[in-house]
């Protein structure tokens, strides 16, 4: 699995945290399209694969992209195309239209609110909740955005999933249609909303972002019909002080499916495969990071953990937990994340455990390498 399916992470997940700086608001853009991208290649190496070792690791091309981003008055867009060795996929694409200084509708693929504002990681390799559905997801529908004042909104409503639920080349985690080890599913997002609320406070040496987030969504089960529901909440803290910055994150969530083959379990799939999940749980986030200003650019360095807690009936389930070490070197038009990963229990890090928070076979961290180089233009 881990020869297929970290190709396509490397791919799907490969800019964005480094793009994030080109997302602007659509009332800071002057009128026009701006086009920009990027052009990645990684180094991986996995201690836990003796080709890997006897190889030193391996170097691949990971990505292009493609982005459009601009404005004619109220009316904008944005979107994001992304081409690998062997797929293409969108990550987002949607219109803009400013109904005053305040209040912003997007209307497309857009970034679903919940949880952090930006991301819940530093690191390439994303944080926990990206491989639950909860970090950088991307759907299909309608997202008011209000902010005056350090108050920010968004209220959404989102129809379905970006792809339908029988693809997983997919940039972001969605629930799964097909079969994993035995189990069948036939589930699928539909009829999903959205709540975040965050206010920000200024203070001297930077500031302080406090939130809070809900989630409920329907399950539906397209090979009976019926429909199930889920929902998630979240608690989250962005704060910078002098060139630091701490996030804290506690959320709750839950995959109620209807008509489900094991009520303790669900399947997801992304970035070209699929896995299986606790479908209740806990999950908790700590990133600690501080970025060096220097003569040609910068140096971020980090730590990012994250801890998910099953809650289901099968006591036999445990806990998965990652850790990421790193750092992130800006010079110019070029943006790398050197990355040490610590996986336990834990999908795409893990050598035997291609799942997250279901019982776990054997009881070690499995230990990566990532270098990730990217330009961006």
């Amino acid at each position: 699995m881990m020869k297929i399916t970290t190709k396509f992470m490397l791919s799907m997940v490969a800019t964005a945290i480094a793009l994030t700086g080109f997302n602007a608001c659509a009332e800071e853009q002057e009128d026009g399209i701006n086009i920009g991208g990027a052009v990645r290649v990684n180094y991986g190496y996995k201690d836990y694969s003796e080709a890997s070792k006897d190889k030193g690791g391996d170097l691949t091309f990971d990505m292009a992209a493609i982005k459009f981003n601009g404005k004619k008055g109220d009316w904008g867009l944005a979107a994001e195309y992304r081409f690998t060795s062997s797929t293409d996929y969108i990550k987002y694409g949607y219109g803009i239209y400013d109904i005053d200084p305040e209040w912003q509708l997007q209307f497309g693929i857009n970034k679903v609110p919940f949880g952090n504002r930006e991301f819940i990681s530093n690191s390439w390799w994303f944080g926990l909740p990206y491989y639950l559905g909860f970090e950088d997801d991307h759907d299909i529908g309608v997202k008011a955005v209000y902010n005056s004042n350090g108050w920010h909104t968004d209220l959404a409503f989102y129809k379905n999933a970006e792809y339908g639920p029988t693809e997983n080349k997919r940039y972001a985690t969605d629930l799964y249609t097909g079969t994993i080890n035995g189990t069948e599913y036939n589930n699928e997002e539909t009829n999903q909303v959205n709540l975040r609320q965050t206010y920000t406070a200024e203070h001297k040496g930077g500031s302080t972002t406090f939130g809070g987030s809900v989630q409920y969504g329907e399950i539906y089960n397209n090979k009976t019909g019926n429909t199930g529901d889920s929902y998630a909440a979240a608690l989250h803290l962005d704060s910078s002080y002098n060139g630091w910055n701490l996030q804290l994150q506690a959320m709750q969530y839950e995959y109620d499916a209807a008509d489900s083959a094991d009520s303790n379990k669900i399947g997801v799939s992304v970035v070209s495969w699929q896995y299986e999940i606790a479908s209740k749980g806990q999950v908790y986030s700590a990133n600690i990071a501080k970025t060096f200003a220097t003569d040609w650019g910068s140096v971020k360095c980090y730590n990012d953990f994250g801890l998910m807690t099953p809650d289901v009936a099968d006591d036999d389930y445990d806990n998965s937990m990652q850790n990421v070490t790193g750092c992130a070197i800006s010079a110019g038009p070029t943006y790398t994340m050197v990355d040490f990963i610590m996986g336990k229990n834990m999908t795409f890090s893990t050598a035997n455990n291609d799942h997250v928070g279901l019982p776990e076979m054997g009881d070690d961290w499995d230990k990566r390498v990532n270098i990730n180089f990217g330009y961006y233009f």
